[in-house]
């Protein structure tokens, strides 16, 4: 080979990949969040799960798991019905280590100031590596107040659900060291009109019920069990269907199809039919949505933890890049117009993770406040947060160029990735309804937001937070037509109320002047001349 032919396949203005790096060490915005939020306590554990997710092969498992998709095994070689799905073993390893830090469970296996925030910091880094593996330890995270009403099931669920051992194996919950749960909640008739449901429930008279009927859309389906949703004969109910009947046998869920999604591709979501399926009742009979009402709420919050994340992992790639990335004799973050593009990236990011963590502490607190803000605040912020993540990942995606449009980047997976959230769970016109009823029901909502957007000494914000207030205690309350446009500003001004509060003065005077003007939702990279984007982006930028 000439010295010509080498130079001419030379790789040069190539940044380096992101790896390793510590989550949590190079994230001033999460660890700032992590100490606000009343759980300092976790900083330690949060460190070594940043470093260790951070680590090549850890980066590593994410790509496998979605380049190896879970397969469904519905019959054995001599047609016994197997019903099993088989996974890559990078997913069983990102599993393994999301329930070796509590991810799951921490918060009820040991509560504490703090409980619920030291854990979505944990998801919050789980998910920038892989998001598929977090559907199952989301849902069995919600699942636990939901158990709670049941003492007798959850005497024996719970003390699995509690331990951090990963068990995969396809077994009885009694002979295995710890369990998952999964959710069965949308029929292909309703959706998200969960009272349209007509997969039915017959009372066998021993205390357990038998259930028949078909699930659009049942999550991680090889979870030890799941919570469903069928109509008993006092109506809509809530049941625990576990993988196998007490005898030991499997129990009659029938997978009919793996669904073949969007993104999330590392993780299974399933059509399936129950042929009498063994399940016991949770909570009181005909008052399903009730009982499954607190395993929704933690689940949204889950959605907002997920989004927020999204956004991170796909910022702190844009900004590596245009560290090491020289166009026109001039790295890109050197560049005005790709600063600003950078910066406003960044406060989106901020914004939203600053939100998400003030709503997680509303899950340590039990007092009256608490409750109205998570009553309120969870559909809002799940809203607004979900429907600006594909945004973001979009730009983020083109700061670096065709390199990031192709499958051996991150970014396709995060773009991907990204509208999910939205959807499960209940979309954004769900949610902006939610929002309207709870400001219709509690009393004291109008108050306690009231208290939460007081910021002495910024204009914008009290200009923009006392219309919002008005049209909070006024008609536009109860115009369902206009919900939306009254949710998003609710979120910005909690937004801006938070970056003034405890961000940079660079960080909140950018968030005010871009996103109460009445112009937030359009381009990025349009922020005021005047703003600081060098210092936002420093700020944001990832230690590696």
């Amino acid at each position: 080979m000439t010295k010509e032919s080498r130079v001419m396949f030379e790789v040069a203005n190539q940044p380096p990949p992101l790896e390793p790096y510590n989550l949590f060490a190079s994230d001033t915005v999460l660890r700032e969040c992590v100490t606000r939020e009343k759980a300092d306590w976790a900083e330690g554990g949060l460190q070594a799960l940043g470093a260790t997710l951070g680590k090549p092969e850890t980066i590593k498992l994410g790509f496998d798991a979605n380049r190896f998709p879970p397969q469904l095994k519905t019959l054995d070689r001599y047609g016994h019905r197997l019903d099993e799905v088989e996974f890559h073993p990078a997913w069983h390893e990102l599993m393994a280590i999301a329930l070796r830090a509590g991810l799951h469970s921490s918060p009820w296996a040991k509560p504490q100031a703090g409980a619920h925030v030291a854990r979505a910091a944990g998801t919050y880094m789980l998910n920038q590596i892989e998001s598929g593996v977090y559907c199952p330890i989301a849902m069995t995270y919600g699942s636990v107040p939901t158990l709670q009403h049941a003492p007798d099931v959850a005497a024996v669920w719970l003390p699995k659900i509690y331990s951090r051992d990963y068990d995969k194996r396809f077994m009885t919950v009694g002979q295995k060291s710890g369990a998952l749960l999964g959710m069965g909640m949308t029929e292909n008739q309703g959706g998200s009109d969960l009272r349209t449901n007509a997969t039915r429930a017959e009372a066998t008279g021993d205390g357990s019920f038998r259930l028949y009927g078909h699930k659009w859309f049942m999550s991680a389906p090889m979870c030890d069990g799941f919570l469903v949703l069928a109509q008993s004969g006092k109506g809509l109910s809530c049941f625990l269907m576990p993988r196998f009947a007490p005898d030991g046998t499997r129990n009659a869920i029938r997978i009919l199809r793996l669904k073949d999604k969007l993104g999330n591709k590392s993780n299974a979501s399933s059509e399936v039919e129950f042929e009498g399926a063994y399940a016991q009742l949770i909570g009181e009979e005909g008052r399903g949505i009730p009982t499954i009402i607190e395993m929704g709420n933690h689940t949204r919050l889950e959605c907002s933890i997920g989004s927020s994340s999204l956004m991170r992992a796909a910022v702190v790639q844009a900004i590596h890049h245009a560290r090491h990335r020289v166009v026109f004799q001039k790295k890109l973050v050197d560049q005005p117009l790709m600063t600003n593009v950078l910066a406003d990236l960044a406060l989106e990011c901020e914004a939203a993770t600053m939100l998400t963590f003030r709503l997680a502490r509303a899950y340590d607190e039990d007092d009256d406040v608490a409750t109205v803000f998570r009553r309120v605040v969870t559909p809002a912020a799940k809203f607004w947060i979900c429907k600006r993540t594909p945004n973001v990942t979009l730009e983020a995606m083109e700061v670096l160029g065709g390199s990031g449009y192709i499958e051996e980047s991150v970014m396709p997976r995060l773009y991907r990735e990204a509208p999910v959230n939205s959807i499960w769970e209940g979309s954004g016109n769900v949610m902006c309804l939610d929002v309207l009823r709870a400001l219709g029901r509690t009393a004291n909502a109008a108050e306690i937001l009231h208290t939460e957007l007081r910021v002495p000494g910024e204009p914008r914000l009290k200009a923009f937070a006392g219309a919002l207030e008005q049209r909070l205690l006024g008609a536009e309350r109860n115009d369902e037509a206009q919900a939306r446009a009254l949710v998003r500003d609710l979120v910005l001004a909690l937004q801006a109320a938070l970056l003034i509060k405890h961000a940079p003065a660079v960080v909140a005077d950018a968030f005010c002047a871009s996103r109460l003007s009445g112009e937030s939702g359009g381009a990025f990279g349009t922020l005021p001349r005047g703003v600081d984007t060098r210092a936002i982006i420093e700020r944001a930028g990832p230690v590696h």
